[in-house]
């Protein structure tokens, strides 16, 4: 098994200093690298404190200057915000940069408050659309000239400047959930990554089933990378299991306001929904959530990546924003990577 980073910017409130905020981010995708981690992702988000990434390639060129062997990935890519020419060369670019480091993520995106803000009018449940008509269209810009005339876009013959590094593109991910994105992603030879959210194990092997049906569907296809998100967090002691279950509660408390669309965002920063409101969602219980999330001492995190691997996951992203303090969050990530990665070298 394989392992991979996802990392946010991220406030949970105003009392935090945007550079205090950058250089942790950046510490945490240098102990990544330093410890052989394979890729550190970066998200798409626009307009909330909890996820700042208004341009993931901004971020990776800035990660790119200061690491030396990860990979540097978008994930994701939100296909109904960009212009087709506007990616492609933006991605490029990236890769040129970075020396061949990038992993092209592309996705349909997450909130509907986000979609009403930069695509007024576009439902999320239709965004998958745009990725569908996006993905080939760049492959064919990244290649050379190339007219566009689709449902969503139209544009003269043009090509993307500058072209990657990595020929004839690079790697292709797809975040998928549903069965019509995994069909998607196979038939257009692209690696796969699922995230589970707070669901039980269950979830993740659904995912693979869909992944199977998808393969066997598609046999002309190469077989994908299969990766799988989770939130992370690594612990000496009770109390720091307390402060992992604390911290992620509250975040998801503030997803919840956003997947509600319920519009209760102050400067950015969404209000949290009262646990007391949630009591009925089993995922927001203590106990669901240790069992449920990448959560534990060493020993536990190592059973449950077997448990992944044994279910055919190639590679496990360690999803680390999650509201947690910073030391608490090195701590996490050092145990993971001395006590945990050897057990998969």
């Amino acid at each position: 098994m394989k392992f991979q980073l996802a990392i946010n910017l991220e406030r949970l409130d105003n009392s935090s200093d945007m550079r205090d905020v950058a250089r942790h981010t950046l510490e945490m995708v240098q102990m990544a690298d330093q410890a052989g981690f394979r890729i550190a992702w970066a998200a798409e988000h626009h307009a909330l404190e909890m996820t700042i990434a208004p341009n993931p390639f901004q971020i990776l060129t800035w990660w790119a200057s200061h690491t030396d062997n990860i990979r540097l990935g978008t994930a994701v890519a939100v296909a109904a915000y960009w212009h087709p020419i506007n990616l492609a060369s933006e991605a490029a670019m990236t890769d040129l940069i970075s020396g061949g480091r990038l992993e092209f993520g592309i996705g349909s995106g997450a909130y509907q408050r986000e979609f009403d803000r930069m695509h007024p009018g576009l439902k999320q449940s239709d965004a998958y659309k745009y990725m569908h008509e996006m993905l080939p269209a760049l492959k064919a810009l990244w290649a050379g000239d190339y007219e566009h005339k689709g449902e969503f876009w139209s544009f003269p013959t043009s090509t993307s400047v500058p072209k990657p590094l990595q020929q004839p593109h690079p790697p292709i991910w797809v975040a998928a959930r549903s069965p019509i994105t995994f069909d998607y992603a196979i038939k257009n030879n692209c690696n796969v990554m699922s995230w589970p959210l707070t669901r039980p194990f269950a979830e993740a092997e659904l995912y693979k089933t869909l992944l199977d049906d998808a393969v066997a569907a598609n046999p002309d296809s190469n077989r994908p990378s299969f990766a799988l998100m989770r939130h992370t967090a690594l612990y000496d002691d009770a109390a720091g299991r307390d402060a992992a279950i604390r911290s992620i509660q509250t975040v998801l408390g503030q997803f919840e306001n956003l997947f509600r669309n319920l519009g209760d965002v102050d400067n950015g920063f969404p209000k949290q929904i009262p646990l007391d409101e949630l009591t009925e969602r089993e995922q927001y219980n203590a106990a669901m959530l240790e069992e449920n999330l990448m959560f534990g001492f060493p020993e536990t995190v190592i059973a449950k990546l077997k448990s992944y691997q044994a279910l055919g996951v190639d590679e496990f992203i360690y999803y680390a924003s999650m509201g947690l303090g910073q030391q608490q969050q090195k701590r996490s990530l050092e145990l993971f990577c001395t006590e945990v990665m050897p057990a998969f070298a």
